[in-house]
């Protein structure tokens, strides 16, 4: 798949509360074929802190209004700087990097589980499992309901499920610990998140004999496998967080 560097024109840029915002792009011409999983490495502009450009993943593509979407959480100056970009402006981009989910099988039953931002690549794949003929079910899981995101997006691709640790929305306790996850009911698991958040899942879909693919957040300073700061240790040898994933099947993990 064809990668770009090229500057995209920032549509719109929507808060979502003061951790998260979503930038909506579009670019003159048709943009590339994109798969759910992949992401783009940005560069940050007014910022003299931040050299490397920032890995982030593509929360959204939408072929027919040529349009993609980020979903990006502000932990530093770079995240800081991209958030003050306005309508108008040019976000410099490479981009698809990485590679992408795998579709279920035909009738196989798919569950999508994302905690915090780490939702970001799945509102994509859920839009991509529903243009290929797949009803999805979605488990989002937050500290509160003032961190929910996104939930009424998800909506329009599958049935959603939420939990917050404290209760206010959805299941109160963990992900890990809904029942639709602890159903043993679905084919395939799909998930991103923090990292002992995916390797419980990994493990409950190891019991029940479910496939699961994780997404891996990894830093990353070059995203083409030049730097090697986003190894990981696999049962193929140490691999590319971002040339050999980020997707990565649980069983080829050393978790």
């Amino acid at each position: 798949m064809a990668k770009r560097v090229e500057d995209l024109t920032v549509t719109a840029n929507r808060r979502l509360n003061r951790e998260y915002f979503v930038l909506e792009l579009s670019s003159a011409g048709p943009l590339p074929e994109m798969r759910p999983g992949q992401f783009a490495q940005v560069r940050v502009e007014g910022s003299s802190t931040t050299f490397l450009r920032r890995p982030v993943s593509i929360h959204d593509f939408d072929p027919v209004e040529n349009k993609i979407k980020l979903l990006v959480q502000i932990v530093g100056k770079g995240t800081e700087a991209l958030s003050g970009l306005k309508s108008g402006d040019l976000l410099n981009m490479v981009y698809p990097l990485g590679n992408s989910f795998s579709l279920p099988g035909r009738g196989e039953k798919a569950l999508l589980a994302g905690g915090g931002c780490g939702i970001a690549p799945l509102l994509f794949l859920s839009r991509y499992l529903a243009a290929n003929g797949f009803e999805p079910d979605i488990l989002l899981g937050f500290r509160n309901k003032e961190r929910i995101l996104e939930s009424g997006e998800y909506e329009k691709f599958g049935r959603v499920f939420l939990t917050t640790e404290d209760g206010s929305a959805g299941e109160k306790g963990f992900l890990t610990e809904h029942p639709v996850l602890l159903s043993g009911k679905y084919d395939i698991v799909y998930c991103c998140g923090p990292e002992p958040m995916m390797k419980a899942v990994a493990s409950i879909c190891k019991e029940q004999d479910i496939r699961c693919e994780v997404s891996l957040e990894q830093l990353m300073g070059c995203g083409i496998g030049a730097c090697l700061c986003c190894v990981v240790d696999t049962v193929k040898g140490n691999l590319c967080t971002c040339t050999d994933g980020p997707v990565f099947n649980v069983n080829d993990l050393k978790w």
